[in-house]
């Protein structure tokens, strides 16, 4: 019965590792030490549009607006 203790050990400890690998890689560098393998993860062929407008915030204005509201009544 102990070597099925520890094949479910080995498994959960494999489990945790693959959960964890991002923030793992993060911490000890990997990302540094291998540039290819940032550079291939970044979207490049996405961009930020920044086109806040005046029509934008009048029309967040109208829907928070129209937004149901709850009054607080006064506790007893």
């Amino acid at each position: 019965m102990g070597w099925i203790y520890a094949l479910l050990l080995a498994g959960a400890v494999a489990v945790l590792a693959a959960a964890e690998w991002p923030r793992l890689t993060g911490r000890l560098g990997v990302a540094e030490r291998f540039p290819g393998v940032t550079k291939r993860r970044k979207a490049s062929h996405l961009r930020l549009v920044k086109t806040e407008s005046e029509e934008f915030a009048a029309s967040v204005e109208r829907d928070l607006n129209r937004l149901p509201t709850i009054e607080e009544r006064d506790r007893p």
